[in-house]
Protein backbone atom coordinates (compact mmCIF):
# COMPACT_ATOMS: atom_id res chain seq x y z
CA UNK A 1 0.00 0.00 0.00
CA UNK A 2 1.29 3.44 -0.93
CA UNK A 3 2.58 5.59 1.91
CA UNK A 4 1.52 9.23 2.04
CA UNK A 5 3.81 11.51 4.03
CA UNK A 6 2.13 13.87 6.47
CA UNK A 7 5.18 15.82 7.60
CA UNK A 8 5.09 19.65 7.42
CA UNK A 9 7.91 19.52 4.87
CA UNK A 10 5.82 17.33 2.57
CA UNK A 11 3.26 20.14 2.30
CA UNK A 12 5.90 22.43 0.84
CA UNK A 13 7.38 19.64 -1.28
CA UNK A 14 3.98 18.69 -2.74
CA UNK A 15 3.14 22.30 -3.54
CA UNK A 16 6.50 22.93 -5.20
CA UNK A 17 6.60 19.72 -7.23
CA UNK A 18 3.04 20.26 -8.49
CA UNK A 19 3.18 24.03 -8.89
CA UNK A 20 2.66 23.97 -12.67
CA UNK A 21 -0.27 21.56 -12.39
CA UNK A 22 -1.80 23.70 -9.63
CA UNK A 23 -1.37 26.84 -11.73
CA UNK A 24 -2.97 25.18 -14.77
CA UNK A 25 -5.94 23.90 -12.78
CA UNK A 26 -6.49 27.30 -11.14
CA UNK A 27 -6.55 29.01 -14.54
CA UNK A 28 -8.92 26.38 -15.88
CA UNK A 29 -11.24 26.72 -12.90
CA UNK A 30 -11.40 30.51 -13.13
CA UNK A 31 -11.95 30.38 -16.90
CA UNK A 32 -14.68 27.72 -16.60
CA UNK A 33 -16.58 29.80 -14.07
CA UNK A 34 -17.06 32.64 -16.55
CA UNK A 35 -17.01 30.68 -19.81
CA UNK A 36 -20.06 31.35 -21.96
CA UNK A 37 -21.13 34.51 -20.15
CA UNK A 38 -21.39 37.75 -22.11
CA UNK A 39 -19.34 39.79 -19.63
CA UNK A 40 -16.78 37.06 -18.98
CA UNK A 41 -14.14 38.01 -16.40
CA UNK A 42 -15.84 41.36 -15.88
CA UNK A 43 -18.18 39.50 -13.53
CA UNK A 44 -15.22 39.08 -11.18
CA UNK A 45 -15.19 42.89 -10.84
CA UNK A 46 -18.95 43.38 -10.94
CA UNK A 47 -19.75 40.94 -8.13
CA UNK A 48 -17.68 42.65 -5.38
CA UNK A 49 -18.91 46.10 -6.51
CA UNK A 50 -22.53 44.94 -6.33
CA UNK A 51 -21.95 43.27 -2.96
CA UNK A 52 -20.35 46.44 -1.62
CA UNK A 53 -23.36 48.51 -2.70
CA UNK A 54 -25.92 46.06 -1.26
CA UNK A 55 -24.29 45.76 2.16
CA UNK A 56 -23.84 49.53 2.29
CA UNK A 57 -27.53 50.06 1.55
CA UNK A 58 -28.75 47.48 4.05
CA UNK A 59 -26.50 48.28 7.00
CA UNK A 60 -25.77 51.98 6.67
CA UNK A 61 -29.04 53.22 5.14
CA UNK A 62 -31.76 50.80 6.28
CA UNK A 63 -30.30 49.87 9.69
CA UNK A 64 -28.34 53.15 9.97
CA UNK A 65 -25.34 51.28 11.34
CA UNK A 66 -22.23 53.32 12.14
CA UNK A 67 -18.71 52.32 13.08
CA UNK A 68 -17.23 53.18 16.45
CA UNK A 69 -15.14 55.97 14.95
CA UNK A 70 -18.28 58.07 14.93
CA UNK A 71 -18.03 59.02 11.25
CA UNK A 72 -21.44 59.22 9.63
CA UNK A 73 -20.09 58.77 6.10
CA UNK A 74 -21.92 55.86 4.47
CA UNK A 75 -19.08 55.34 1.99
CA UNK A 76 -16.44 55.11 4.72
CA UNK A 77 -18.61 52.69 6.67
CA UNK A 78 -18.85 50.57 3.51
CA UNK A 79 -15.07 50.49 3.17
CA UNK A 80 -14.61 49.36 6.77
CA UNK A 81 -17.27 46.68 6.31
CA UNK A 82 -15.97 45.47 2.98
CA UNK A 83 -12.40 45.08 4.27
CA UNK A 84 -13.70 42.46 6.69
CA UNK A 85 -15.80 40.81 4.00
CA UNK A 86 -12.77 40.25 1.77
CA UNK A 87 -11.21 38.11 4.50
CA UNK A 88 -14.39 36.23 5.29
CA UNK A 89 -15.33 35.54 1.66
CA UNK A 90 -11.97 33.97 0.90
CA UNK A 91 -12.33 31.63 3.88
CA UNK A 92 -16.01 30.90 3.18
CA UNK A 93 -15.47 30.14 -0.51
CA UNK A 94 -12.81 27.55 0.29
CA UNK A 95 -14.49 25.75 3.18
CA UNK A 96 -17.89 25.90 1.47
CA UNK A 97 -16.51 23.83 -1.40
CA UNK A 98 -14.16 21.65 0.64
CA UNK A 99 -16.60 18.85 1.68
CA UNK A 100 -17.36 18.02 -1.97
CA UNK A 101 -13.82 18.48 -3.22
CA UNK A 102 -12.94 14.79 -3.50
CA UNK A 103 -16.44 13.61 -4.41
CA UNK A 104 -16.61 16.09 -7.29
CA UNK A 105 -13.29 14.77 -8.60
CA UNK A 106 -13.89 11.05 -8.12
CA UNK A 107 -12.23 10.27 -11.46
CA UNK A 108 -8.92 11.45 -10.00
CA UNK A 109 -9.33 9.00 -7.12
CA UNK A 110 -10.22 5.88 -9.07
CA UNK A 111 -8.64 6.06 -12.48
CA UNK A 112 -5.33 7.88 -12.29
CA UNK A 113 -2.45 8.53 -9.91
CA UNK A 114 -3.15 12.11 -8.94
CA UNK A 115 -1.89 14.27 -6.03
CA UNK A 116 -5.30 14.75 -4.44
CA UNK A 117 -3.93 17.14 -1.81
CA UNK A 118 -3.46 19.85 -4.44
CA UNK A 119 -7.22 20.15 -5.03
CA UNK A 120 -7.43 22.31 -1.92
CA UNK A 121 -4.69 24.54 -3.36
CA UNK A 122 -6.69 24.91 -6.55
CA UNK A 123 -9.74 26.08 -4.62
CA UNK A 124 -7.53 28.43 -2.61
CA UNK A 125 -6.03 29.84 -5.81
CA UNK A 126 -9.45 30.53 -7.28
CA UNK A 127 -10.70 32.13 -4.06
CA UNK A 128 -7.48 34.15 -3.75
CA UNK A 129 -7.97 35.47 -7.28
CA UNK A 130 -11.43 36.74 -6.35
CA UNK A 131 -10.09 38.19 -3.09
CA UNK A 132 -7.45 40.12 -5.06
CA UNK A 133 -10.13 41.49 -7.38
CA UNK A 134 -12.18 42.54 -4.34
CA UNK A 135 -9.10 44.20 -2.83
CA UNK A 136 -8.53 46.09 -6.07
CA UNK A 137 -12.16 47.28 -6.00
CA UNK A 138 -11.66 48.33 -2.37
CA UNK A 139 -8.51 50.32 -3.19
CA UNK A 140 -10.19 52.10 -6.11
CA UNK A 141 -13.16 52.98 -3.89
CA UNK A 142 -10.79 54.23 -1.17
CA UNK A 143 -8.98 56.48 -3.65
CA UNK A 144 -12.30 57.90 -4.89
CA UNK A 145 -13.80 58.44 -1.43
CA UNK A 146 -10.78 59.35 0.70
CA UNK A 147 -7.59 59.62 -1.31
CA UNK A 148 -4.22 57.91 -1.46
CA UNK A 149 -4.19 54.69 0.63
CA UNK A 150 -1.93 54.39 3.67
CA UNK A 151 1.53 52.92 3.22
CA UNK A 152 0.44 50.25 5.71
CA UNK A 153 -1.47 48.61 2.83
CA UNK A 154 1.85 46.95 1.95
CA UNK A 155 1.50 44.78 5.07
CA UNK A 156 -1.54 43.00 3.61
CA UNK A 157 0.35 39.98 2.14
CA UNK A 158 1.88 39.25 5.55
CA UNK A 159 -1.50 39.60 7.27
CA UNK A 160 -3.11 37.28 4.71
CA UNK A 161 -0.60 34.45 5.18
CA UNK A 162 -2.03 33.13 8.49
CA UNK A 163 -5.47 33.13 6.82
CA UNK A 164 -4.09 30.93 4.04
CA UNK A 165 -2.69 28.49 6.62
CA UNK A 166 -5.99 28.35 8.51
CA UNK A 167 -8.08 27.94 5.37
CA UNK A 168 -5.90 25.20 3.92
CA UNK A 169 -5.92 23.22 7.16
CA UNK A 170 -9.70 23.37 7.49
CA UNK A 171 -10.15 22.63 3.77
CA UNK A 172 -8.01 19.48 3.90
CA UNK A 173 -9.88 18.23 6.97
CA UNK A 174 -13.31 18.92 5.47
CA UNK A 175 -12.36 17.43 2.11
CA UNK A 176 -11.55 14.17 3.85
CA UNK A 177 -14.57 14.20 6.15
CA UNK A 178 -16.86 14.95 3.19
CA UNK A 179 -15.96 11.59 1.66
CA UNK A 180 -17.01 9.60 4.72
CA UNK A 181 -19.74 11.87 6.14
CA UNK A 182 -21.89 13.26 3.33
CA UNK A 183 -23.91 15.42 5.75
CA UNK A 184 -20.86 17.63 6.28
CA UNK A 185 -21.62 19.52 3.06
CA UNK A 186 -25.09 20.41 4.39
CA UNK A 187 -23.82 21.37 7.83
CA UNK A 188 -21.04 23.60 6.58
CA UNK A 189 -23.50 26.08 5.04
CA UNK A 190 -25.03 26.67 8.47
CA UNK A 191 -21.58 27.02 10.01
CA UNK A 192 -20.53 29.62 7.43
CA UNK A 193 -23.63 31.74 8.03
CA UNK A 194 -23.20 31.54 11.80
CA UNK A 195 -19.52 32.37 11.55
CA UNK A 196 -20.23 35.43 9.42
CA UNK A 197 -22.39 37.01 12.11
CA UNK A 198 -19.99 35.97 14.87
CA UNK A 199 -17.14 37.79 13.12
CA UNK A 200 -16.49 41.53 13.54
CA UNK A 201 -17.47 42.29 9.95
CA UNK A 202 -20.61 44.38 10.29
CA UNK A 203 -19.74 45.78 13.71
CA UNK A 204 -16.64 46.42 15.85
CA UNK A 205 -15.72 43.91 18.54
CA UNK A 206 -16.53 46.52 21.19
CA UNK A 207 -20.16 46.66 20.03
CA UNK A 208 -20.94 43.34 21.72
CA UNK A 209 -21.71 43.29 25.44
CA UNK A 210 -18.68 42.34 27.51
CA UNK A 211 -20.27 39.01 28.46
CA UNK A 212 -20.43 37.95 24.81
CA UNK A 213 -17.18 39.33 23.45
CA UNK A 214 -15.45 36.00 24.11
CA UNK A 215 -17.45 34.63 21.15
CA UNK A 216 -15.48 36.93 18.87
CA UNK A 217 -12.12 36.16 20.36
CA UNK A 218 -12.51 32.38 20.03
CA UNK A 219 -13.37 32.97 16.37
CA UNK A 220 -10.15 32.29 14.41
CA UNK A 221 -11.10 34.88 11.78
CA UNK A 222 -11.28 37.77 14.26
CA UNK A 223 -7.56 38.62 14.47
CA UNK A 224 -7.13 38.43 10.69
CA UNK A 225 -10.16 40.65 10.06
CA UNK A 226 -9.03 43.22 12.61
CA UNK A 227 -5.45 43.33 11.31
CA UNK A 228 -6.70 43.58 7.72
CA UNK A 229 -8.87 46.52 8.68
CA UNK A 230 -5.97 48.13 10.56
CA UNK A 231 -3.55 48.01 7.63
CA UNK A 232 -6.08 48.86 4.93
CA UNK A 233 -8.31 51.50 6.49
CA UNK A 234 -6.91 52.76 9.77
CA UNK A 235 -3.33 53.06 8.52
CA UNK A 236 -1.80 51.08 11.38
CA UNK A 237 0.78 48.29 11.19
CA UNK A 238 -0.41 44.84 12.26
CA UNK A 239 -0.12 43.78 15.87
CA UNK A 240 3.05 41.71 15.53
CA UNK A 241 2.47 39.78 18.74
CA UNK A 242 -0.96 38.69 17.51
CA UNK A 243 0.42 38.10 14.02
CA UNK A 244 3.20 35.87 15.32
CA UNK A 245 0.78 33.87 17.47
CA UNK A 246 -1.58 33.53 14.51
CA UNK A 247 1.26 32.23 12.35
CA UNK A 248 2.14 29.57 14.92
CA UNK A 249 -1.44 28.42 15.61
CA UNK A 250 -2.71 28.49 12.03
CA UNK A 251 0.40 26.80 10.63
CA UNK A 252 -0.26 24.02 13.14
CA UNK A 253 -3.89 23.85 11.97
CA UNK A 254 -2.66 23.55 8.37
CA UNK A 255 -0.33 20.70 9.29
CA UNK A 256 -2.99 18.85 11.33
CA UNK A 257 -5.54 19.19 8.51
CA UNK A 258 -3.00 17.95 5.98
CA UNK A 259 -1.94 15.06 8.23
CA UNK A 260 -5.58 13.99 8.65
CA UNK A 261 -6.12 14.16 4.90
CA UNK A 262 -3.03 12.05 4.19
CA UNK A 263 -3.96 9.51 6.84
CA UNK A 264 -7.53 9.01 5.58
CA UNK A 265 -7.01 9.25 1.80
CA UNK A 266 -6.19 5.54 1.54
CA UNK A 267 -9.88 4.75 1.99
CA UNK A 268 -11.25 7.27 -0.52
CA UNK A 269 -11.43 4.81 -3.42
CA UNK A 270 -13.28 2.23 -1.32
CA UNK A 271 -15.93 4.71 -0.16
CA UNK A 272 -16.43 6.52 -3.46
Amino acid sequence: MQHYSSSPLSIVRSFWHNRFLISTLIKREIASKYRGSVMGLLWAFFNPVFMLLVYTLVFSVVFKARWSAGNDSKSEFALVLFAGLIVFNLFAECIGRAPMLILANANYVKRVVFPLEILAWVTMGSAFFHACISLLVWLVAYVVVIGVPHISVLWIPLVALPLVFLTMGVSWALASLGVYLRDISQLIGIVITTLMFLSPIFYPATALPANYQFLLFINPLTPVIQMTRDVLFWGKPPDFAVLGLSFAIYATVAWLGYAWFQKTRKGFADVI
